[in-house]
């Protein structure tokens, strides 16, 4: 046992000092790059393309650890996700910067993202246009979500081999009731609200009635969101997104399978052919770049915000409007980013209570909910927020429903884009049971209780009578709870609020409609809104997102970076797409319905949850 010991504390002794020379080889680099780069920083060229180039997932918050990501950026690692707020800040700056000539966006890498979302990134590439630099998009191809926002732009570029893939929204979920049987495992199910379908996969092998008729609503009035801004964007009739993907087949036969012949004809894009064309150009418009006139001079967008904001810090205001971000499952206790934590959330709220600086908070919801404890640790909080004399606004991204609603309801005011996903005011609850699968392997389970309840919530045994009456009696009064708590936020009468309820799922302009939220518009518009109420002139205050605190290997790291970043150069060549994979396309998929379990951690299986999220 001495031995044990003395090797334990040997290890973690060298475990200490490896941290502690990684740290410093960290550091000693940040200081080289530093060196080298001078007195420089981040140099924006006087002329320059800012080049946004989206990798992955469009989301409001980067999930897990910055010390993780930092080293992946550095080693030149795709990170899989970008923020829409850096996208959309960009672009307004770069709209006022004359250094600034023109926008290059390369869509390649992106994935499918909310239609709220690329609408507001939309709506900053109009700002640019509106201040006269011209826009241009390239592709090897799009997809619907990439067209989104390559149709903002003043010239759209395809490779002559690329296709423009417009299929519609689509709303399919994987259903396990049989395989639940063949495996012998009963999931025993509870649910208020008929349209609260997040549990219809372990009960069903196909669509309820009630779950089409809601669905059927909000992805069409999506569609028709998107084809009426794409087809205003482009100046193409009513109509012709429509017939471009309803007609797809018919009008590719009639290019004899040219796909990008195909959107030209439809005048979806304007050029097609490789790179060297639109290379041309972007030099055209920002004219060649300082190490190779081959390529034109360019700047990413991290490196210009890093730039933007290391100006900014000069002159900072006393007065902030802080943006707190609620993003992801809403999980009980603590969780890192892109969960929302009940615990970790709450802690960012009360430090938001107690920091004078801070005079309003807007809370940035993108979640299909999930714990009902933890959201009803959020939502105390945030009252207590209130009671502080701090307004709060929620700005509500592509999904705020069920326990994302329910973390919105405290706000002064609630803003949606027109095509959030919202509403889903309904509960469920389900406990697996393994008794039927044990049984078949020749395991049986026998003993004895000291009530009658002892051991009725057990997954080796049949779920008890009385268990299950407890269970439905819970999920009742957790919608009671939400309903009640819908109905006093919203000034609505019981009646109305059951009416909207029932877990129906709305889309943010029949939201409005219905008083569920009360304006429509970006997340700007929410922090103006906030500092009005505050009473804090524009130009007054600053405003700055409420994150934990980092650690100082992640600072350095994260420094490091923003130096590595600056010291690579913009290179059309090598931000070349990788299209999604079918593979990849049906791995993700199954993602989503089946990964979403693993966070299910809520002290009584209640979940205000809704499975209304698009990619």
């Amino acid at each position: 046992m001495r031995l044990i010991r003395f090797l334990w504390r040997a290890l973690n002794n060298l475990v200490r000092l490896m941290q502690i020379i990684i740290l410093l080889a960290i550091f000693s680099i940040v200081v080289i790059v530093v060196a080298s780069l001078g007195d420089r920083g981040i140099k924006i060229p006087d002329s320059a393309a800012l080049v946004v180039a989206p990798s992955g997932a469009l989301v409001e918050q980067l999930e897990g650890d910055p010390l993780q990501r930092a080293f992946a950026e550095v080693g030149g690692t795709q990170l899989g996700q970008t923020l829409v707020h850096d996208i959309v800040e960009s672009l307004e700056l770069a709209a006022d910067d004359d250094r600034i000539k023109g926008v290059v966006l390369m869509l390649d890498e992106m994935d499918d993202a909310g239609l709220a979302k690329l609408q507001e990134i939309g709506d900053s590439i109009e700002l640019v246009r509106d201040a006269g630099k011209p826009v241009i998009a390239v592709g090897d191809a799009y997809s619907q979500s990439q067209y989104y926002l390559a149709a903002h732009a003043d010239e759209i570029y395809m490779h002559d081999l690329g296709v423009v893939f417009i299929d519609g929204f689509e709303y399919y979920r994987t259903f396990f009731r049989d395989a639940l049987e063949k495996f012998k495992i009963d999931m025993n199910v509870f649910r208020v609200g008929k349209y609260k379908s997040f549990i219809e996969p372990f009960t069903r092998n196909d669509m309820s009635d009630e779950d089409r008729q809601s669905s059927e609503r909000w992805l069409g009035a999506l569609w028709s969101n998107y084809t009426r801004d794409v087809e205003a964007a482009r100046g193409l009739d009513d109509g012709t997104i429509a017939a471009f993907a309803g007609r797809f087949l018919e009008k590719l036969s009639a290019t004899h399978g040219n796909a990008a012949q195909m959107a030209l004809d439809a005048g979806l894009v304007d050029f097609l052919g490789d790179r060297r064309a639109f290379i041309e150009r972007a030099i055209e418009i920002a004219g060649p770049s300082e190490a190779d006139d081959e390529r034109f001079s360019g700047i990413d967008v991290g490196s210009y915000l890093a730039a933007m904001r290391a100006d900014q810090l000069v002159g900072r205001k006393e007065a902030i409007v802080g943006i707190l971000v609620a993003s992801g499952e809403i999980v009980d206790g603590e969780a890192p980013r892109g969960v929302v934590g009940g615990d970790t959330l709450a802690s960012l709220v009360d430090h938001v209570a107690d920091d004078d600086s801070i005079k309003a908070l807007v809370l940035r919801v993108d979640s299909p909910g999930g714990s009902m404890f933890a959201s009803e640790v959020v939502f105390a909080e945030l009252q207590r927020l209130k009671l502080a004399g701090k307004p709060l606004i929620v700005s509500m991204s592509a999904t705020a429903a069920s326990g994302g609603y329910y973390i919105s309801m405290p706000a002064d005011e609630i803003w949606a884009g027109e095509s959030t996903i919202t509403g889903s005011i309904g509960v469920g609850a389900f406990v697996p049971t393994f008794q039927r699968a044990l049984g078949s392997l020749g395991v049986t389970v026998d003993g004895y209780g000291t009530t009658p309840l002892a051991g009725q919530l057990r997954l080796d045994r049949e779920l008890g009578d009385e268990a299950r009456q407890i269970l439905q009696l819970g999920v009742e009064e957790a919608y009671r709870i939400f309903v009640d708590k819908v109905a006093t936020s919203r000034d609505m009468s019981a009646e109305r609020t059951e009416n909207l309820a029932r877990g129906r799922v709305w889309i943010g302009t029949d939201a409005l409609e219905l008083g569920l939220v009360d304006r429509l518009g970006t997340l700007n518009d929410a922090i103006a809104s906030a500092a009005e109420l505050a009473g804090l002139e524009e130009g007054e205050y600053d405003v700055e997102f409420v994150e934990p605190a980092l650690t100082l290997r992640e600072r350095i790291a994260l420094q490091l970076a923003v130096y590595a970043r600056a010291l690579a150069p913009v290179d059309v060549l090598s931000l070349r797409g990788v299209a999604n994979t079918w593979l990849g396309k049906m791995s993700g998929a199954i993602e989503r319905d089946l990964g979403w379990l693993a966070s299910l951690n809520d002290p009584r299986s209640l979940y205000y949850h809704c499975f209304c999220q698009l990619p």
